[in-house]
């Protein structure tokens, strides 16, 4: 029996332990920075095979080491671990028991997987050399990022890994499939806290006031055009501002604060630089021109996500080898954010989709919603292939 047979064969037994797996994360969830009880599950998982690992990482992320049959190159593999602050609105008897939290970003899937593939990995041990890195994040949905913490914390260190894959459902994909992207395929993502201040007054008497609700009107609109005439038109960018209110204020009452939040996007880093000196300049001079002030303060988030050329194609390649050429696609440029970006800034990865939507099942709420699910068959997939990567990985250093 080929390898790449083995591994399809233990992916299959060993599906319905990954769905339980999948469904133990998903009614028992945890926020970002709070993940204790689901590193402390992941951690018995591994104790159980007698896989070794280190936790403790950012908080509660854990990194597990797996070494094959003798020396090579290191390869990591990354899952996330934590969940969103949404109430689930679905009724599988897998829903979430902690009100308020609920895996609606597929992070359960993700972590159910990558401890899929080491149990395929530590099973099939003797067959492949080498070592695999795997990273239980914490922290993704919550800045600055679990990924920006482990990396200064030397998770990519001591020995660095060649390579790291990274693994994102994708509930608009029917389960079965998967999608890469060569080059940047998310944004990144910067949130932006305006306070315009002007001076209030009565609302029959607006020549007495210096109105920051009609300033900050004429300021939104004006900053718009930073994005259609400064930005190359080829290179998406988005600005978006989601939230606005003012400190009091009634029908016939001008406040004399307003305060507003957005978020700003961008595949291009030295544009992204560009654009927040623009931003600045422009919410400060313009309110000044009308007898206000204005303050921004910029968090810079998640940088641009850029899947490595060379390590996607090949990537791609073993995918069409263990599923199909019909079973792979080719994704479009996402606007979403993700903090896999931060290992992609520094040194080669691929970050690829694992369909999971099922239209026939009723399986196609989108991710952050409180009816988002997955068609649990993509598990044999998620795990199977994470093992399958790795190993061609490795295998193709050391010819």
């Amino acid at each position: 029996m080929h390898l790449i047979d083995k591994i399809q064969a233990t992916a299959q037994s060993g599906h319905a332990d990954v769905v339980g797996i999948r469904r133990h994360l998903h009614m028992y969830p945890e926020l970002s920075f709070e993940e204790e009880k689901t590193a402390a599950y992941i951690a018995d998982r591994l104790k159980e095979w007698g896989i070794p690992f280190t936790s403790g990482w950012a908080g509660h992320g854990l990194v597990a080491v797996l070494e094959g049959s003798g020396p090579g190159p290191t390869v990591a593999l990354r899952a996330d671990i934590d969940a969103l602050p949404i109430t689930e609105a679905n009724e599988a008897d897998y829903c979430s028991r902690n009100k308020g939290v609920m895996h609606a970003c597929g992070h359960d899937v993700h972590s159910a997987s990558l401890l899929g593939a080491l149990h395929i990995l530590w099973t099939l041990r003797s067959e492949w050399k080498g070592t695999v890195r795997a990273i239980f994040q914490p922290a993704e949905e919550k800045h600055p990022g679990g990924a920006s913490l482990l990396i200064k914390e030397g998770v990519l260190e001591n020995p660095r890994p060649t390579r790291i894959f990274g693994q994102h459902v994708l509930p608009s994909m029917p389960a079965g499939r998967v999608g890469f992207r060569e080059g940047v395929c998310m944004a990144s993502a910067d949130e932006l806290y305006l306070t315009i201040e002007g001076k209030g007054g009565h609302g029959a008497m607006p020549h007495l006031t210096r109105d920051p609700i009609a300033i900050t009107a004429t300021l939104i609109s004006a900053l718009q055009q930073i994005v259609s005439r400064n930005a190359n038109p080829i290179a998406p960018s988005v600005l978006t501002f989601g939230r606005i209110w003012s400190d009091g204020g009634a029908t016939n009452v001008i406040p004399d604060k307003v305060h507003v939040e957005g978020t700003f996007r961008a595949l291009d880093e030295a544009w992204r630089a560009e654009a927040h000196h623009l931003l600045t300049t422009m919410c400060t001079g313009l309110t000044a021109s009308m007898g206000a002030t204005c303050h921004l303060e910029i968090r810079k988030g998640y940088p641009t996500l850029i899947s490595d050329v060379a390590t996607t194609r090949q990537a791609k390649s073993w995918a069409e080898v263990y599923l199909g050429q019909d079973a792979v696609e080719e994704l479009d440029i996402r606007m979403g954010a993700e903090d896999f970006a931060y290992y992609s800034q520094v040194m080669p990865a691929c970050f690829y989709r694992l369909g999971t939507g099922n239209v026939a099942k009723g399986i196609t709420s989108g991710l952050h919603t409180p009816r988002f699910d997955v068609d649990e068959t993509a598990l044999e997939i998620g795990s199977g292939l994470m093992a399958w990567i790795a190993i061609s990985q490795l295998s193709e250093q050391i010819a």
